[in-house]
């Protein structure tokens, strides 16, 4: 069992929605990724799946970036579902888009995230590959806020466990 971070770009109406009906919401967000249309041009998506831990460790590090686990509202009471605006996510766009990958790798130190547990804590196996890892992540993540929100998105985020 592993514990991950996904995004899926919500309409203000979806988000207002889900935010009265939390059921619903679990279904709506199922009915997204079921199908043939999976993944929909129009309706960005990204991880950073398991790589979340470490991205917050180096976001907190460098004293940018999201947090994951306090930024947005939340929908579900499990803590399992949020709902990010379209004003959160067009910040995070511009926050993360001015924040070159350099600037965040600088705060890798596979030793201290060791040290710190930080999940999932795979960084003293292979820290340079796991340091790609991020990278990968990092990007993906990037392209994700950029794409949602020059198109007025916001966004739901799924934390799985």
């Amino acid at each position: 069992m592993s514990v991950t971070i996904s995004f899926i770009a919500a309409t203000t109406e979806e988000l207002d929605r889900a935010e009265k009906d939390p059921s619903w919401a679990e279904e709506f967000i199922d009915s997204l990724y079921d199908g043939d249309v999976y993944p929909s041009q129009d309706r960005p998506d990204a991880g950073p799946d398991k790589a979340w831990g470490g991205l917050q460790f180096l976001f907190d590090e460098a004293e940018v970036g999201p947090e994951f686990l306090m930024d947005g509202f939340m929908i579900q009471e499990d803590g399992t579902l949020f709902g990010w605006t379209a004003e959160q996510i067009e910040g995070l766009a511009r926050q993360l888009g001015a924040t070159p990958w350099e600037q965040l790798a600088a705060h890798y130190d596979a030793v201290r995230m060791t040290e710190k547990d930080v999940y999932p804590n795979v960084w003293r196996f292979d820290p340079e590959g796991e340091l790609d890892w991020l990278k990968h992540a990092y990007d993906d993540l990037v392209a994700f806020f950029a794409a949602a929100a020059e198109r007025g998105y916001g966004a739901f985020m799924n934390f799985s466990f």
